[in-house]
């Protein structure tokens, strides 16, 4: 394994800078909270997974939203909501539907729904990263295959019953990732939050999958691997955190005391492909603009985190 020790340096100091944005705005200090003016301009993500709105969102309104559901239903409004990954889908299904379970999910009544969205313009997915769009179900639109995705996971195959069985977070995976428009890196993701909730409580950092951007960041960081897969040099990241924060001086605070998991260094490497785009042009990749600049909302989010954690935010 040979490092680009200047970006192997950047990781670390992304990963604290971008922390210490977290802590800064919960305090209510007042912007910007950062000298960095590329961190100033354009939009990351928080070096804990769990922090990103999306997930706040899930933590709160899908998974612990204050009313009991089964654990097969708990399975079943986070692979949905997932699907979409937008909090205003969900939030167009509660107004139609009043909940959303198992027990009132209709293919024909959720597709009637979207295709109005959809005529009038509403977005309905999350661009953050693209979900599989082929026809594999024989739909011209891309929310009619992920219907019909549902029906099959969980009313013909009756996938959540297969997951609450399993032992580990990899045996979900390979359920998960057994289906079409399901590709390793959105099974990934799926399992992961599957595994915020109660319903099962498997070993985070037993195994990860490299996203595409992952994959770019690694690129940028490492000359030669060696023998190592993206997936080893994610572990070693995890493994050696504590040590290269000390070693370059950098105070990370954590989430409780909480230390970034694998699926956190993960997704670090793909906010400093990001990053380098602007901080370190000269290193090319498929990707070559930060996509979407800063905007500052104006609802404040009260931390949550899955209560198995036991991780509080004062």
């Amino acid at each position: 394994m040979e490092k680009r020790q200047e970006i192997y340096d950047l990781y670390w100091y992304f990963a604290c800078e971008r922390q210490n944005i977290f802590w800064k705005k919960i305090n209510g200090e007042p912007a910007p909270w950062t000298e960095d003016k590329i961190l100033q301009q354009y939009k990351f993500c928080n070096s804990y997974r769990a922090s990103d709105r999306v997930s706040q969102y899930l933590i709160q309104n899908i998974i612990y939203n204050g009313k009991h559901y089964s654990p097969e239903n708990t399975i079943f409004r986070i692979v949905l909501f997932k699907l979409f990954n937008l909090e205003s889908t969900w939030e167009l299904f509660l107004q139609n539907f009043g909940d959303v379970t198992l027990e009132n999910f209709d293919v024909k009544s959720f597709s009637k729904v979207l295709n109005e969205a959809t005529n009038n313009g509403q977005k309905i997915y999350n661009d953050a990263y693209i979900s599989c769009a082929n026809k594999v179900f024989g739909f011209d639109r891309k929310h009619d295959n992920h219907l019909a995705l549902i029906k099959k996971m969980f009313f013909e195959d009756k996938m959540q019953d297969k997951i609450l069985e399993c032992k580990t977070m990899k045996a979900a995976f390979e359920i998960v990732k057994s289906y079409p428009l399901i590709g390793n890196f959105m099974a990934y993701q799926l399992v992961t939050d599957i595994n915020y909730s109660d319903v099962v409580n498997w070993t985070e950092n037993e195994f990860t999958v490299a996203g595409p951007g992952s994959q770019r960041g690694i690129k940028k960081c490492f000359i030669d691997k060696g023998k190592m897969s993206d997936e080893d040099i994610i572990k070693y990241m995890y493994e050696n955190q504590d040590k290269e924060f000390a070693r370059l001086g950098l105070n990370f605070k954590r989430i409780g005391n909480r230390p970034l998991q694998l699926i956190d260094c993960q997704n670090i490497f793909c906010e400093l492909d990001k990053y380098c785009r602007e901080a370190v042009p000269s290193l090319k990749s498929n990707r070559v603009k930060i996509k979407k600049q800063y905007v500052s909302k104006k609802d404040k989010i009260e931390y949550k985190y899955p209560p198995k954690w036991n991780v509080t935010i004062q």
